[in-house]
């Protein structure tokens, strides 16, 4: 490695030479599996880390994986990793020179990413005006426009505003959508005038509770739409690369589920075509770091501008097992000056990725969050397979955060053989103590639609519009009473045919012994 003087003069060509800072100690504003995934990064970069955690959080593993901790003294997201004070506070006893805000959080906050730099330290993301011109949807839409990227109608909604007429000028349905935020907050699907008005209305209110700014405006709503979005790197050079799409069609309440790259129906034409738009979109605000240009995919390959996310995104895994690259390592190297390490030409798609996100939630509930005490957390290992993971066994999941429970992605050769590496790897997973989705999620990866690589958007409303059932449940609960039976009988025969203590029984002169029982029911083992 070069000293950063010896960078300084072998690159005299970086826009600013202020923002050339080299990394070495970073703190991490953010939790869990993204959390951990940073780590491991940072570690093969010799790149010191710093965690920050809730009480709640004081056990869990990102915590003792940092090389530093530092506990915020609260509960709460609101009290924890959304403090801004706390966490610059933090950067300063720690002596952090960097910032990771990972997803989610912060990570979106032009006012956080400003307190950061303006304190002197290294944010390793976009500008934070970058944040601001892509957090607003109207204001990102406009730049697009300015930029020929391909963009769909939309009228802003004022107190002036005839939403009747504008709405009628875009044609019904329409999408009431908030300027401001996303995860699906401030968004209502509007198939006729006479909702209209009461969209409008909730979506304002829910918006200025989630992002304080009741800010909307209506967008013409495309059904039976793909969701497919780019992956792209700038750099303070101004170079910028894509890392080809990612497909995240299949959605619950605008929320992805399953994520996979490359779309299943992409043509190399189409993926020229999206791919430069996805560049002239960063190009046209100047983009430094990892980000994403979203958009939707007609049936007749026609897209549209959806938004830009000026972070790293939760499905970046998939994009990083079909080209090879860190995209972690990117953004750091990045934040500190360095130039792309790859060029245009040597991007390459290898395979085929897919994730599933695994959720503590009860999916024949209603897809209800629960919370609890992990007891038995495990997944199957072999080549292909990759789990991200906030949690072990153990540990406790907090109901003040999000359900996540871990990403597991599996690599193929082909699309089809990634898909039975992670139903595989889903069939062999055991997780107890809390609910979660898992048979959801092996439902939709068998779903005959998914298998053929034929969703849409609105595959969940269509499919699951009364809710998931499973057909697991009951075989769960017979298997555990099964289980239980059959230990319960070998012990009872093994303390009638022993004719020794009970101090003694099971123990060998080498230490205590342990039994381990499979059980198999309807091939689930």
């Amino acid at each position: 490695k070069c000293s950063i003087q010896q960078y300084r003069r072998g690159h005299q060509g970086v826009r600013d030479m202020e923002d050339v800072k080299e990394i070495k100690r970073v703190l991490i504003a953010n939790r869990g599996e993204i959390a951990r995934r940073i780590i491991k990064t940072c570690r093969k970069m010799d790149i010191v880390t710093i965690a920050v955690y809730a009480d709640s959080d004081e056990e869990s593993p990102f915590v003792s994986e940092a090389d530093v901790a530092f506990n915020l003294e609260g509960e709460t997201s609101l009290e924890t990793y959304l403090n801004k004070k706390k966490i610059l506070e933090a950067c300063k006893k720690t002596e952090a020179d960097s910032v990771h805000p990972g997803y989610g959080f912060l990570s979106e906050n032009q006012e956080f990413a400003h307190l950061i730099t303006s304190n002197g330290l290294n944010w390793i993301g976009p500008s934070p005006m970058i944040i601001q011109a892509m957090g607003d949807k109207l204001s990102a839409k406009d730049i697009m426009e300015k930029a020929g990227v391909p963009i769909l109608p939309s009228i802003e909604i004022k107190p002036e505003t005839n939403i009747d007429a504008a709405a009628k000028t875009i044609g019904y349905p329409v999408l009431v959508k908030a300027s401001a935020g996303g995860g699906g907050k401030g968004m209502r699907v509007v198939e006729s005038p006479d909702t209209l008005a009461a969209a409008i209305e909730s979506a304002q209110r829910e918006a200025k509770n989630a992002f304080g700014d009741e800010k909307v405006f209506l967008e013409k709503w495309l059904e039976s739409v793909r969701h497919v979005e780019v992956q792209i790197v700038g750099d303070k050079h101004g170079n910028i690369v894509h890392c080809f799409e990612r497909e995240c069609s299949i959605q619950r309440r605008h929320q992805k589920i399953i994520e996979e790259s490359p779309c299943p129906i992409m043509t190399r034409e189409l993926r020229q075509a999206m791919g430069s738009a996805a560049v002239e979109a960063a190009r046209a605000v100047k983009y430094v770091g990892a980000g994403t240009v979203e958009f939707l995919l007609d049936g007749n390959g026609d897209f549209f501008f959806l938004e830009m996310n000026t972070r790293l995104q939760v499905e970046h895994p998939v994009t990083e097992l079909v080209t090879g690259f860190d995209l972690v390592q990117w953004q750091i190297r990045v934040a500190q000056g360095e130039p792309l390490p790859a060029t245009q030409e040597a991007v390459s798609l290898n395979g085929h990725a897919i994730e599933v996100r695994l959720c503590a939630e009860d999916a024949t509930a209603g897809f209800l969050p629960s919370s609890g005490s992990i007891s038995l957390f495990e997944f199957p290992q072999g080549d292909g397979l990759r789990v991200d993971t906030g949690f072990e066994t153990g540990d406790f999941v907090s109901p003040f955060y999000d359900s996540l429970l871990g990403k597991i992605i599996a690599w193929g050769e082909t699309r089809e053989v990634a898909r039975l590496r992670l139903y595989s790897a889903l069939r062999g997973a055991v997780l107890f103590g809390v609910a979660h989705n898992r048979e959801f999620l092996i439902r939709l990866l068998t779903d005959p639609l998914f298998v053929n690589g034929a969703v849409t958007t609105d595959y969940i409303d269509r499919h699951f519009s009364a809710g998931f059932t499973s057909d697991t449940a009951t075989n769960t609960e017979i298997a555990a009473a099964i289980a239980l039976q059959q230990i319960i009988s070998a012990k009872h025969y093994l303390n009638m045919g022993a004719s020794i203590s009970a101090e003694l029984l099971g123990w060998v002169s080498t230490g205590a012994t342990s039994v381990r029982y499979r059980f198999e029911i309807d091939g689930d083992e």
